[in-house]
């Protein structure tokens, strides 16, 4: 599914057929640049585990993790996104008030990064939920909110003591969790966490 930006700041690679975002790498198809992606995300996961013992964790850190990934494809990457953004007529997060969203995620999430381990498995599954429609909603990022997103319930759940997750479920049922996130705009997690606690449990 398609993103709409209603903004023009949002440039093509000229050649792209408006499929692909300009870029440094002049990359003009979506398989080659799907392909670059990957690898460079490869790249971060290994040094954000392997540094994972001294990690503090607030915005600044998934910022810093966007711009390590995607830096070498956009000279946006780690930079709050200043066009907004919507999927399927569902807007995120108005490009404006990103950075006070950006603090409220702070204070009610990422602060609460050490006591983590101390959760029992619902309120984990909780936490896991409602964080990561919070950071969907938002979308904070030009491109790669997903898989970011991931990485964070990725770093969250090995400080629970459980490690990275396995997103086969998310995979397999998109339209649910699609509307799981719509869902969370109201307020309402519970289909969320009910696809966290399938994970976990697979896990």
């Amino acid at each position: 599914m398609k993103y709409k930006i209603d903004s023009a700041e949002t440039e093509y690679e000229p050649g792209s057929g408006d499929l692909v975002l300009r870029n440094k790498l002049a990359i003009v198809s979506e398989a080659d640049m799907n392909e670059a992606e990957e690898v460079l995300l490869l790249k971060l996961y290994d040094k954000v585990f392997d540094e994972f013992a001294t990690m503090t964790l607030g915005f600044q850190t998934i910022c810093d993790w966007h711009r390590q990934w995607l830096g070498p494809i956009y000279d946006w990457a780690g930079m709050l996104r200043a066009v907004n953004m919507s999927k399927g007529g569902f807007p995120f997060t108005a490009a404006m008030v990103l950075p006070k969203a950006a603090h409220e995620f702070e204070n009610k999430y990422l602060n609460r990064f050490s006591e983590l381990s101390e959760l029992n498995t619902e309120a984990l599954v909780s936490f896991l939920a409602e964080s990561h429609v919070e950071f969907i909603l938002a979308h904070p990022f030009r491109e790669g909110n997903g898989r970011i997103s991931r990485l964070l319930m990725d770093v969250m759940a090995t400080e629970a003591g459980i490690g990275p997750l396995d997103y086969a479920l998310f995979d397999k049922h998109k339209d649910f969790y699609f509307k799981s996130i719509q869902a969370g705009l109201e307020g309402d997690t519970q289909y969320l966490e009910r696809l966290v606690r399938d994970t976990l449990a697979r896990d």
